[in-house]
């Protein structure tokens, strides 16, 4: 494509985007200075059209970007505008207001994304198992009734309300605690089973029923952190757009999303699509692998290998998304611990401006984290002094 189509071409998908209404060769030359007549114009226009990078509506004389025009553009056209900084200001109070726990970081981040945006977000909570214990605690809060809370290499705090025998007293279930974290602290949440907890019924001197109950709950508190959770907000957004007024293509989109599941498999496919582009862009070389390291902590990367990736239309392997466009970012927690978050909107938004915000959210939110995960391991360390 020359200089002169790709004009033309940025210009016609400005302002579908701004207008969602087909472009004419007569808008462009009264909004646009471009140097050429409306002739020349209307002359590349149909050889975009031959080229497949615009369609025409039947019942218009103006043309509108396809999923290929939409992807030129962001590969080549687009730019991406600097956070103000009372909108960065804004994000970083936003995920500050007394949030201590990750998948509440995560889920506020999600619902601020959504908000500036007016698309809808979705984040995955990271992906626990490679991550070791540091602590598991069991503490009673009524006969019957305990919580066992779960400190991960990563400094991420998880708890989780269960049952266990009413018999048992305090005393005899900080014994229970004790043991298993003597067995299981060190090990990979993957590495652990079952069997491996309950190894250690031997050495408590209870009954036997008791004790494999608290086991039994404390493994399914363990496995319930390498759980994805799916966080969604902002669906109720997108109806003010006017590409869902058509109502089977809103309903074909709602289905989709409601599967919920099947957008998180999506996402963390294309983040492994993503490292395995840059990768074998890469060829070995050594300033490349250091890129390949960068993306997998989620910072910005030159333009050739960028840190988010972009689905337009077709491209999105998700029945009733045909019309959409999908744009993801990898946030990290600690060295080994990531997620993704993203939006998911119409084809017609301004992808510039969108992937700046999430890119800002991304980095907030590492930020957020590292704090809290700061003050968890000052914590920690305080409560070994005092134990000593």
């Amino acid at each position: 494509m020359d200089d002169r189509k790709r004009q033309i071409l940025k210009a016609i998908v400005d302002d579908y985007v701004e207008t969602a209404e087909p472009v004419g060769s007569k808008s462009l030359v009264t909004r646009h200075k471009l140097g050429f007549s409306s002739a020349t114009i209307r002359h590349e226009m149909a050889e975009l059209e031959e080229m497949g990078y615009l369609e025409k509506p039947h019942t218009s004389a103006g043309r509108m970007p396809s999923d290929k025009g939409y992807r030129a553009y962001v590969d080549n056209m687009m730019s991406l505008p600097e956070i103000s900084s009372d909108d960065a200001s804004a994000i970083r109070q936003y995920l500050a207001n007394n949030l201590d726990e990750a998948r509440a970081l995560i889920e506020r981040a999600a619902e601020y994304l959504a908000g500036k945006t007016d698309y809808l977000s979705v984040a995955l909570s990271p992906k626990y198992s490679d991550s070791s214990l540091e602590q598991i605690k069991i503490m009673m809060i009524e006969p019957g009734r305990a919580i066992v809370v779960l400190v991960l290499s990563a400094g991420v705090v998880h708890d989780r309300l269960i049952r266990i025998p009413s018999m048992l007293d305090e005393a005899q279930l900080d014994g229970i605690a004790r043991a298993v974290e003597r067995c299981l602290v060190g090990k990979k949440l993957d590495d652990i089973t079952l069997v491996t907890v309950s190894s250690v019924a031997d050495e408590i001197g209870l009954p036997e029923a008791l004790v494999n109950q608290v086991l039994f709950e404390a493994y399914v508190a363990i496995k319930q952190t390498e759980k994805i959770e799916v966080y969604m907000d902002g669906k109720h957004r997108l109806l003010k757009h006017p590409e869902f007024r058509d109502v089977e293509r809103a309903n074909r989109f709602y289905n989709a999303v409601h599967e919920e599941h099947m957008v998180a498999g999506y996402m963390m496919d294309m983040k492994e699509e993503m490292e395995e582009e840059i990768a074998q862009n890469c060829d070995f070389d050594l300033d490349c692998v250091e890129e390949l390291q960068k993306a997998d902590r989620g910072l910005s990367l030159p333009e050739t290998h960028p840190s988010y990736m972009v689905r337009i239309g077709q491209e999105i392997a998700l029945s009733g998304m045909e019309d959409m466009s999908f744009i993801t970012t990898t946030y990290r927690i600690g060295k080994k611990i990531s997620g993704q978050i993203g939006v998911i909107g119409p084809k017609r938004m301004q992808y510039g401006t969108i992937i700046s915000q999430i890119s800002f959210v991304n980095k907030a939110l590492g930020e957020a984290v590292g704090r809290q995960y700061a003050r968890n391991g000052e914590e920690k360390r305080k409560q070994r002094e005092h134990d000593e």
